[in-house]
C-alpha cells in the first residue's frame, strides 16, 4: 500500500518531530476537504476501503462530533474562511442532540466543539454540558447510557465515558468524577474486562456481553477517559488503571477473541492520542508510525477500521472517528494543537 509518507505540501516540523508527521497530517487533512465535497450536507460515518465512498447520515449519530472536530482541525491548519464556515455549519447542526437521552453526548459535543474557536460552538458546548448535568443520576453515580439508540436505558457503557468526563467537568466536577469512577470501578472490576453493565433493581449492576470483553475500543475508550481525568479531575487510582489498560503500541485485532480477524485502526488512533495526553510520547509515536506506514493511503484514508465485527458492518473501512483521532494526534505532534485542547 502506498502511504501518506509520500504526500506533498507544506510540512509542520519542529525539533524532535519525526519527518513523516507533517506529510501525514497534510494528507489526512487533505482527505477532509475531499470528504466534505463528497458528503455535502450529510455526516460521514465510514468509507469503502476500495473506492473511498462514504456511508452517511443526516443527523450525525454518535460519531457526528468527530466530523465537526475534523473540520475545525482543517480550519486551524489552513486558516481559510471557507473551512471555518464549514466547521461552524456542521457544529451548529449537532444542536439537535443536546436534549437527546444518550451518554454519547460526551463524544458528540466535546469532540465537536473543543477545538472550535467560535462563540456559537462554545455556547453549544455549555448547553450540552448542562443537559448532561441534568441527566446525571445521583443514585447510580453516572449519566446513564440512555434510550436514544434502543435497548435498556440504565446502562453503564465504556463509550459513554470519553468526552463526557471533560464535558461534565466544565460545569460539575463532582458529577464528572463520580461518572468516571463508577465506570472505572465496573469496567476494571475483578475478572475479565466488561465494557457494559446493566442496572437492575433491586440486585444492582449486572455485566452484559455486548460489546464483548475482547473489544479493542473498550480498552482504548477507557484509556482516553483516564487521560482526560488525569488532566481535569482530582482523582485517585489513575496510575493503576493506566497500567492495566496499557498494551504494546501496536494495532490490535478488533476483538482479542479473534486474533486472526479484522484489525481496528480506530482503536489504535484513540490509544495514540491517549498516550500523548498521558505523556507516553515514545509509545504514541511508535503507534502512529505503524498507522501511517501501514494503514494510511497516499490520499489520507486510514483503512482497516472495524465499525462492528459482530454484525459484519464496515470491518476494514475508513471510520470518521479513526480519521479524527489520527489527525488530532498528528496535529499534537506537529504543534498545530495541544493534546489537552480536546
Amino acid at each position: 500500500m502506498s502511504t501518506a509518507r509520500t504526500a506533498k505540501g507544506p510540512v509542520h516540523s519542529s525539533p524532535g518531530v519525526p519527518e513523516w508527521v507533517g506529510p501525514a497530517l497534510e494528507s489526512v487533512l487533505g482527505r477532509v476537504a475531499v470528504t466534505l465535497t463528497e458528503v455535502g450536507d450529510r455526516f460521514p460515518l465510514f468509507a469503502d476501503p476500495d473506492n473511498g465512498r462514504w456511508t452517511t447520515t443526516g443527523r450525525g449519530s454518535w460519531p457526528g462530533g468527530f466530523w465537526a472536530g475534523l473540520l475545525w482541525l482543517r480550519a486551524r491548519h489552513t486558516g481559510q474562511r471557507t473551512d471555518r464556515e464549514a466547521a461552524i455549519r456542521f457544529t451548529g447542526r449537532l444542536a439537535g442532540w443536546v436534549d437527546t437521552d444518550t451518554a454519547t453526548r460526551g463524544l458528540i459535543f466535546w469532540y465537536g466543539t473543543a477545538l472550535a474557536d467560535s462563540p456559537e460552538a462554545a455556547a453549544l458546548r455549555v448547553r450540552a454540558a448542562q443537559a448532561c448535568q441534568d441527566a446525571y443520576d445521583s443514585e447510580l453515580g453516572l449519566v446513564p447510557w440512555g434510550s436514544a439508540f434502543g435497548g435498556p436505558r440504565l446502562l453503564a457503557r465504556v463509550d459513554g465515558v470519553p468526552g463526557m468526563v471533560p464535558l461534565l467537568a466544565s460545569v460539575d466536577p463532582q458529577a464528572a468524577r463520580s461518572h468516571f469512577h463508577r465506570h472505572l470501578e465496573l469496567c476494571l472490576s475483578e475478572g475479565p474486562s466488561c465494557w457494559s453493565w446493566r442496572y437492575e433493581r433491586p440486585v444492582g449492576w449486572a455485566p452484559c456481553d455486548d460489546p464483548p470483553p475482547g473489544w479493542s475500543r473498550g480498552r482504548a475508550w477507557l484509556l482516553l477517559a483516564v487521560a482526560d481525568a488525569a488532566h481535569r479531575l482530582d482523582t485517585d487510582y489513575l496510575a493503576e488503571a493506566t497500567s492495566r489498560l496499557l498494551q504494546e503500541p501496536a494495532v490490535q485485532p478488533a476483538d482479542e477473541a479473534h486474533p486472526d480477524g479484522p484489525l481496528d485502526t480506530s482503536a489504535a488512533a484513540i490509544t495514540a492520542l491517549a498516550l500523548l495526553k498521558l505523556g507516553h510520547r515514545d509509545q504514541a509515536v511508535a503507534l502512529l508510525d505503524e498507522l501511517v506506514s501501514t494503514h494510511v493511503t497516499a490520499d489520507g484514508r486510514l483503512l482497516n477500521g472495524c465499525y462492528d465485527l459482530a454484525t459484519g458492518t464496515a470491518t476494514r473501512h475508513e471510520l470518521i472517528w479513526g480519521d479524527f483521532f489520527l489527525a488530532y494526534a498528528l496535529a499534537a505532534l506537529a504543534g498545530l494543537a495541544d493534546p489537552h485542547d480536546a
